[in-house]
């Protein structure tokens, strides 16, 4: 399958209205972010702790866990952290593996930890995050890997975690979104059904920025920049090869052979285009997709779920999905047991889990 980066059109179609819940979060986000220097001009970790304290707020409050508990798991590149959330109703016996947002650079499990603790919650199911290396210290493709490897072993070990290893899902939002989409290639081309769904949201699947999209809300009135954008991926990319490497560039792999997905789609988001490109190119090529645009929402709009209906309600529509995938998995019989040696698990912690 050949792929040419679509060009902008001409006219530039008009911007949407944020929704007025999600134009609030938009505007805290924005005025907390303004009390520090540009994260471009800082050193990473300043950034980071930066970026920490911007999203605390957001990470506060919500469904509370019956336990939380934290691993080492071993990869190629060394332990990495896992955290895994356990509902205090266990509806589904899988496991959902997700993997945070950030721009490649930023983001963790705890600026994630609500949003985490809304998926186990709402549909029941145990979520596990990933800590993985950020960029730049790890550049594409150790933390994709890293990735890989905490799939293969949260598959390998699931008895150890008490969770149903057959039925796997994977997901995330925005650069944990391409790393879920390169994930699931490595290991459909390795042959190893290990995932049996994808969670996509307002994922950053290409490396083209010159999208109607980036244009029309890319200038940072709706959160995520442009500017933003291209230094995220000046710090996560090693070579201009990596540019166009397919588990970076998602709309150039070969996506045949994919999980079912369902996608979580930003109206007013710079990487709507993107999300647009890969559900008609997914299902050309034979998947499985569920995709829903939400009207008025903005990239990151679930970390807004305290305030935003929108947010909620793109909770409810994913547990809703892994229910009807979890459901069709068990009648089918489509799970199978991978064939990858377990390990043993190291705790680093382990405690209930109250929402601050």
């Amino acid at each position: 399958m050949s792929f040419e980066d679509p060009a902008v059109s001409v006219p530039i179609p008009p911007r949407s209205a944020l929704d007025p819940q999600v134009a609030e979060f938009v505007r805290a986000m924005a005025e907390d972010s303004a009390a520090f220097a540009p994260r471009e001009t800082l050193p990473i970790a300043e950034g980071r702790i930066n970026a920490e304290k911007v999203r605390a707020r957001w990470a506060k409050g919500g469904p509370d866990m019956t336990l939380t508990a934290e691993h080492l798991v071993p990869t190629r590149h060394g332990d990495v952290r896992i955290r895994a959330y356990y509902p205090q109703s266990r509806k589904l016996p899988g496991v959902f593996i997700y993997l945070h947002g950030g721009g490649f650079v930023l983001g963790s499990i705890e600026t994630h930890d609500r949003i985490m603790r809304e998926y186990a919650h709402r549909a029941g199911i145990v979520v596990v995050g990933v800590h993985y290396t950020r960029a730049p210290e790890a550049k594409f493709p150790r933390p994709m890997e890293e990735c890989l490897d905490v799939t293969r072993w949260v598959a390998a070990n699931a008895a150890s975690l008490d969770v149903d290893g057959s039925q796997l899902f994977i997901g995330g939002d925005s650069a944990g979104a391409n790393y879920s989409m390169g994930v699931s290639l490595s290991l459909r081309d390795a042959g190893e059904r290990i995932v049996q769904g994808i969670v996509l949201n307002y994922g950053s699947v290409s490396s083209n920025l010159y999208r109607n999209s980036v244009i029309q809300y890319g200038g940072g009135a709706y959160g995520l920049s442009l500017v933003s954008m291209m230094w995220f991926r000046a710090m996560h990319i090693t070579t201009a090869a990596d540019i166009t490497d397919p588990r970076v560039d998602i709309l150039r792999a070969k996506l045949h052979d994919l999980p079912p997905t369902c996608m979580v789609v930003a109206e007013c988001d710079p990487v709507h285009d993107d999300m647009m490109d890969l559900d008609r190119m997914m299902r050309e090529a034979g998947n499985q997709v569920q995709t829903k645009v939400y009207k008025g929402a903005a990239h990151s709009f679930l970390e807004a779920v305290s305030i935003s209906d929108l947010a909620v309600e793109a909770f409810e529509d994913t547990a809703a999905w892994l229910h009807k995938r979890s459901a069709g998995l068990s009648r089918e019989g489509e799970g199978s047991t991978p064939s990858v040696t377990e390990t043993p698990v190291r705790s680093a912690t382990q405690s209930s889990h109250s929402a601050a």
